[in-house]
């Protein structure tokens, strides 16, 4: 699996990544997860508001930092 936070490391990009890092420990999940900063980058995968979050290439959230719980979902395929 394969997951994106996109944003420039604001605060919140930067909540978003730990978030996601620790629910994929408390899950046992194996996963590479990037931080892409480009804003360029980050607009051609079709995020205009960050942070965004993509798993396997699909984005599956923009502008807000989801739940752990929601995390929990999406991160098991539960999108």
């Amino acid at each position: 699996m394969k997951v994106q936070v996109l944003g420039i490391g604001c605060a919140r990009c930067q909540e978003l990544e730990k978030r996601v890092r620790d629910t994929l420990a408390e899950m046992n999940l194996a996963a590479e997860v990037e931080h892409v900063k480009d804003l360029k980058t980050i607009a051609a995968m079709g995020v205009l508001m960050t942070p965004g979050l993509m798993i396997d290439g699909k984005v599956v959230a923009q502008g807000k930092i989801p739940s752990k719980e929601d995390l929990k979902k999406l991160l098991s395929g539960g999108q």
